[in-house]
């Protein structure tokens, strides 16, 4: 099977790359290696690499930078997974696209199935929904993984931010009033490769009358401050903490240009049910990160 990756250098596509290479020959791309605005360009790549698997890391994910970019936002999180997924159903590849728990305002207080009515409270999260529409009005085989939280020590997201500033400060601050579901990148790769695995010799066929909205994220839920919390707790260089006091505050405390939902968490049971996959509490996989 010929794999194309793209958004390879980011906290998802470096896991999925990786472990995706048992699978057959893979083709991974970043931003400095095409530009996902070009559309034209897009879909020539992908006819030169005639893949059998697209997987769509690739996102505009500067949440607050989205709402004076929301035309850039767009075409890297709508109109460019179009494309993919024109050319998934005209060469009969299977794509996998990622999304996110942000297509959903965090008013229902319980996890959200996929068939919740999204409601976007972010030009993030609505250019992300329009990328969801987008790829499965294309048809062919498409699975839109929406996952929470993701998280891994590369990169500059909560849990690198966390620690870093655990060894900077006294005393730090997180929110007790957003929720959701904590993922590790590697276990959201992990966990796709396994459905591709199980769907071989034809992932094409196989996929095909699986093809839908799935959520993928880590089992249960915490606010940022559990989860902070957490974070700190299973950090095995903690000596190195200066921290002392870990405070709850409020989002209204720290303002932002874009709205996020106050709870994100998803319910997993069907991805778990149709791929027989199970996606571990988020607790167990934390101190995996560090692996």
């Amino acid at each position: 099977m010929r794999i194309l990756i793209f958004g390879a250098d980011g906290q998802l596509g470096w896991e999925l790359r990786r472990l995706a290479l048992p699978l057959g020959e893979v083709t991974a791309l970043d931003v400095g290696e095409l530009d996902l605005c070009d559309r034209a360009a897009l879909a020539e790549r992908i006819q030169a690499v005639h893949p059998g698997v697209i997987l769509n890391a690739a996102a505009y994910t500067a949440v607050d930078r989205a709402e004076a970019e929301p035309e850039l936002a767009r075409q890297v999180n709508a109109l460019a997974p179009a494309v993919m997924a024109d050319s998934a159903r005209r060469l009969k590849a299977v794509l996998v696209h990622f999304s996110t728990d942000f297509v959903f305002d965090g008013r229902k207080g319980a996890p959200y199935r996929e068939d919740d009515t999204p409601n976007p409270l972010s030009v993030y999260g609505q250019t992300k929904l329009e990328g969801e529409q987008a790829v499965l009005a294309a048809g062919g085989a498409a699975l839109v993984l929406r996952t929470s939280w993701l998280y891994s020590l590369r990169g500059a997201g909560f849990v690198s931010r966390m620690l870093a500033l655990s060894r900077q400060q006294e005393s730090l601050r997180a929110v007790t009033d957003q929720v959701g579901s904590p993922t590790w990148a590697r276990l959201l790769a992990q966990v796709t490769v396994l459905a591709l695995a199980g769907a071989a010799p034809d992932p094409y066929a196989s996929l095909l009358e699986k093809s839908g909205i799935y959520h993928a994220a880590g089992g249960g839920c915490a606010s940022r401050y559990e989860w902070a919390q957490a974070i700190l707790a299973a950090d095995p260089h903690r000596a190195e903490q200066v921290c002392r006091h870990l405070e709850p505050a409020l989002s209204t405390e720290f303002p932002a240009p874009a709205a996020r939902p106050a709870f994100s968490a998803l319910d997993c049971s069907r991805f778990e049910t149709t791929f027989n996959l199970r996606l571990p509490p988020w607790q167990e996989t934390l101190p995996l990160a560090w692996t």
